[in-house]
């Protein structure tokens, strides 16, 4: 298989939207749509008139009859919702999802994809978090109808998510172990996606995508290569300085003097070790500069994996002023992040924008009213009496203490769902003029997304950061074989 030299990261929730993710592979590179809360996004994009039609065309092309009508009528406003009305809420996944849900998070992945791909013969991949467990099954199902080539997953170790390709690609039935805390010794919970009964009494045979494992150590890489239920053609290995979600420190938590993890030689990825597995890599984690590529080769990688500074590019799904604003702040040598320890329901590490008006303002988080309307982030957990509950960090605190989680999880913990959504222009409105702040994720190489603007210019292609990654290097412009 023809490998990209670099792949595009699945950013954000709508950041690496369908137009990012085409002009790179317009570029000849792997170009790389988020899969994160795609069935809310559509939801939304509908209620605001679907500018340009692209969601509707991409629905006409929907192979599953009266699927599309039925989005279409529930959410499509013509022209477009007035600003301060608030946004009808797509269904929260759960274990059981209504059938409306499913057929939502199929859709949505669907027409991300479909549009993605449209017009070309590029490469596209699906990133998908592993932490979000509830809509996998169906959001796979729904990218591979589109014909997706790639699919990546990190944040977790996505050991059974070959297989499920496998099954998927030949129609069949597939289900996911869930991750439910308090569940009894030998208890299991799974999620189950029947292709058949979706498509109405027959399931179509689909292409079998690649899969990327995004790992952040050796020990992780090997379990992963060896214990996986189907085979993993590829990984991305990714260091701490990469936008989003980012591995904790090993050994024992530590911050420093700012508050952030800090990581040591332990942290380190033994390349030697990944190389033994003889799969295709490609490193991750500030290598968005020329002679990174070259650099990453020479360490035996296929190739490198850049987020950031595909980010802030013009075909991006973040909000224009706010990319303006970064952009500014990179041009003046002000662009920080800042690694939050607490920020994300998930317990992870999580990479925060420093920027006025956004949740990275002081007390922004603790001004804000708790709730959790979107849930992609909410942890399932076992009742006293045997059912599954679902819980959130960042919900009220009386409610996660109530449901049996502990008060000093819910400390510093921000509403990252809605967050990521305000980050591309659909803030929520909570009344009285208000709207939910933006949370912008980005990696280290933010201080540096400036040198990608020409003289005289304010914005920035994806296609130029393809081209000053690839300058660098000019005898690694071509795909690599494996």
């Amino acid at each position: 298989m023809l490998h990209p030299r670099i792949i595009q990261g699945g950013m954000g929730a709508g950041v690496s939207n369908w137009r990012l993710a085409k002009a790179v592979a317009l570029a000849g590179q792997l170009g790389v749509v988020s899969g994160t809360a795609l069935g809310s996004i559509l939801a939304r994009r509908l209620q605001t008139g679907d500018p340009g039609g692209h969601m509707r065309q991409a629905m006409e092309a929907f192979p599953i009859p009266g699927v599309a009508q039925k989005v279409l009528a529930d959410y499509f406003i013509p022209g477009g919702k007035k600003p301060d009305a608030p946004f009808k809420l797509a269904p929260l996944p759960s274990l059981n999802p209504r059938p409306e849900c499913v057929a939502l998070t199929v859709l949505a992945n669907f027409a991300e994809v479909h549009l993605a791909k449209a017009g070309h013969q590029g490469l596209i991949g699906i990133n998908y978090l592993e932490k979000i467990q509830l809509p996998t099954l169906p959001s796979l199902f729904g990218a591979m109808l589109a014909g997706v080539d790639y699919v990546l997953m990190g944040a977790g170790i996505p050991r059974a998510i070959p297989g499920v390709l496998d099954k998927l690609a030949q129609g069949e039935q597939v289900q996911l172990k869930m991750d439910v805390v308090d569940a009894g010794p030998g208890e299991e919970f799974h999620s189950v996606f029947d292709p058949a009964m979706f498509c109405g009494g027959t399931a179509p045979k689909l292409k079998r995508p690649a899969f990327i494992g995004i790992v952040a150590s050796a020990t992780l890489a090997m379990t992963l290569a060896r214990k996986s239920t189907g085979r993993v053609d590829g990984l991305v290995v990714e260091g701490e300085t990469a936008g989003g979600h980012n591995a904790p420190p090993r050994g024992a938590a530590q911050l420093n003097e700012a508050g952030e993890p800090i990581y040591g030689p332990r942290d380190v990825p033994d390349l030697a070790k990944i190389r033994e597995l003889g799969l295709p890599f490609w490193l991750a984690g500030s290598y968005g500069q020329p002679g990174k590529l070259d650099e990453a080769m020479r360490l035996g990688a296929s190739g490198i994996q850049v987020g950031t500074a595909f980010a802030f590019c013009e075909e991006s799904g973040i909000s224009p002023d706010l990319k303006h604003q970064v952009i500014q702040l990179s041009r003046a040598r002000q662009a920080k992040v800042f690694t939050d320890p607490f920020a994300s329901p998930t317990g992870f590490p999580f990479k925060v924008l420093q920027l006025s008006g956004t949740q990275s303002d002081a007390g922004a988080g603790e001004q804000r009213m708790r709730l959790c309307d979107l849930g992609f982030l909410r942890h399932a957990y076992r009742t006293p009496d045997g059912r599954l509950g679902y819980r959130c960090p960042a919900e009220p605190v009386e409610d996660y203490v109530r449901k049996g989680g502990l008060l000093a999880e819910a400390k510093g913990r921000l509403c990252v769902c809605n967050g990521l959504v305000a980050t591309i222009g659909m803030a929520q409105p909570r009344g009285g003029g208000t709207h939910e702040l933006p949370l912008i994720t980005a990696g280290n190489d933010v201080a540096n997304v400036a040198d990608f603007l020409a003289p005289g210019r304010e914005t920035y292609s994806a296609a130029e950061v393809v081209s000053r990654l690839l300058t660098a290097n000019p005898q690694t412009s071509d795909a690599h074989p494996h």
